[in-house]
C-alpha cells in the first residue's frame, strides 16, 4: 500500500520535492491556500488551508493520518510540520524546539552568539526609537528586517539615518512577534551551504554563489551558481561555520540550507534553514553532483533510514545553474518560447510559475520572481550562459 505525505506548500519552492514523491510512488497531498498554485497538478490532492495556520494544518494531518509531513523550501511551516508531527506522532527530523530556533532569526542569533558561531553583529528592537539608537552603533549602511521571516518581506538596506522609519515601519508590519533586527551590513560576496546531516553528522553538499539583485529587490537572488568562484580554502571556512550553525540550532538529521556572507574578516552566517533550499536548490544538487536532495528529503520526512553512501557526490558537471525569470509589470496574457528554451542544449528545465491572468508586480521579493531555468555545462560561466539564454527566449506578454 502507498505511503501518503502531506507537503506544506504547492508552490514554486515545493517543485522538486512534490515530482519526487510523485516519482517514488507515495501518495502526495499538499496544503496551499492557492488553488492554482504551480505544483497543485504534481498533487493527488490539494487541500485549500493556509500552511500557516498550525490548527487548520493539524486538523487536516488528523483527517488525512499521512505517514509524513514536509515544508520544503518556507520557513515558518517548519515549525508548523515540526509541531503537527509531535502531537500527532508522526515522524519527522526536527523537534518543535529545533523547528523553532530553525524559524526566528532572533534565537538563531542568540544560540550562534553562545556556540561562538560568526554572524554580523545585530541588535533586537521593538520601537523606533531603539532602532535610531541602534543603527548609528552598526553603522551605516545597514539592514533592517523582521526576525521572523522569509523571502525579503519586510527586509530593507538603509544607506542614511533619514530612511530608517520607512524601513523599520515595514519591518514592523511583516513581523509576527513585533520585533525588528538591525544588523550589520557585512560587505562582501553571499554563498549558499545546502547540506543534509544524518545522525549529528554534517554533509556538506554545493555551495553555491548567490547573484542578487539591486535595491529595490535587496537581497533577492538572480541566480544560484556552481561551483562558487571563490576559492577552495575559502570555500571551505564557509563550509565550517554553516557547520557550526546547525550545531548551534541543534539540527541533526535532515537539509539545511545556510547563507553565509564572506566579509572582510571571514564568513558570517547570515541565517540557517532546517529545510530545502527554495530556489530549486535540490535540484541544483542532482543536476550538479548526482545527489538527490529531495529524495533524502522525502526519507527524511517519512522516518526511513538515510544511507550516507547515497550523500557521495558522483561524477556531476562540470558547473551548474539555476537562473530566475523577472517578470514585466501588468497582467500576463500568455507564454510564448517556453518549449524551445527548455529545449535547447544542457537546459534540463525551464519554469513559469504564473498562469495568465496573473498579475505581476515589479521585483521586490523573491516572490515576484516569475520562473527559473536549469542549465549545466562544462564550466560555471557555461552554465550560467545557457540557463540566460534560455529565459532569453522566454516571453511573457501583458496587458
Amino acid at each position: 500500500m502507498s505511503r501518503t505525505l502531506l507537503v506544506l506548500g504547492a508552490g514554486p519552492a515545493q517543485l522538486g520535492l512534490l515530482a519526487a514523491a510523485r516519482a517514488a510512488g507515495v501518495r502526495v497531498a499538499a496544503a496551499d491556500r492557492d488553488l492554482r498554485a504551480v505544483g497543485a497538478a504534481l498533487a493527488d490532492e490539494l487541500v485549500e488551508v493556509s500552511v500557516e495556520d498550525e490548527d487548520a494544518v493539524r486538523r487536516v494531518a488528523e483527517e488525512l493520518r499521512p505517514d509524513g509531513i514536509v515544508a520544503p523550501g518556507t520557513d515558518f511551516p517548519v515549525l508548523v510540520a515540526a509541531r503537527v508531527a509531535a502531537a500527532i506522532r508522526l515522524p519527522h527530523p526536527l523537534s518543535p524546539e529545533i523547528a523553532e530556533a530553525a524559524v526566528s532569526k532572533r534565537r538563531q542569533r542568540e544560540l550562534f552568539a553562545a556556540a561562538g558561531v560568526p554572524q554580523p553583529e545585530s541588535r533586537v528592537t521593538r520601537t523606533l526609537g531603539e532602532a535610531e539608537d541602534a543603527a548609528p552603533a552598526l553603522g551605516f549602511p545597514c539592514v533592517v528586517k523582521p526576525p521572523d521571516r522569509q523571502g525579503q518581506r519586510g527586509l530593507s538596506l538603509v544607506r542614511r539615518a533619514g530612511e530608517l522609519p520607512r524601513a523599520f515601519e515595514l519591518a514592523l508590519a511583516a513581523s509576527r512577534g513585533g520585533d525588528v533586527l538591525v544588523e550589520e551590513q557585512v560587505d562582501g560576496p553571499e554563498l549558499t551551504v545546502n547540506a543534509f546531516s544524518v545522525a549529528g553528522r554534517f554533509h556538506p553538499l554545493t555551495v553555491t554563489d548567490r547573484v542578487l539583485a539591486e535595491p529595490p529587490a535587496f537581497g533577492v537572488a538572480l541566480a544560484h551558481v556552481w561551483p562558487s568562484e571563490q576559492q577552495v580554502a575559502t570555500c571551505n571556512l564557509a563550509i565550517e561555520a554553516a557547520r557550526a550553525a546547525a550545531e548551534a540550532v541543534g539540527v541533526r538529521d535532515g537539509p539545511t540550507y545556510t547563507q553565509v556572507l564572506l566579509g572582510p574578516d571571514g564568513p558570517r552566517v547570515v541565517e540557517l534553514a532546517a529545510r530545502l533550499g527554495g530556489g530549486h536548490d535540490a535540484e541544483l544538487c542532482e543536476a550538479a553532483l548526482g545527489v538527490d536532495l529531495n529524495r533524502l528529503a522525502l526519507a527524511a520526512a517519512l522516518g526511513d533510514p538515510v544511507d550516507e553512501a547515497d550523500l557521495r557526490p558522483g561524477a556531476g558537471q562540470g558547473g551548474a545553474c539555476v537562473r530566475f525569470l523577472v517578470p514585466p509589470v501588468g497582467t500576463l496574457e500568455r507564454v510564448e518560447g517556453r518549449d524551445g528554451a527548455a529545449a535547447a542544449e544542457g537546459v534540463h528545465w525551464v519554469r513559469v510559475y504564473r498562469e495568465p491572468g496573473f498579475e505581476l508586480r515589479e521585483l521586490r521579493t523573491g516572490a515576484d520572481r516569475a520562473g527559473a531555468a536549469l542549465a549545466t555545462g562544462a564550466t560555471r560561466e557555461q552554465a550560467f550562459e545557457r540557463a540566460d539564454e534560455a529565459l532569453a527566449r522566454v516571453r511573457l506578454l501583458t496587458a
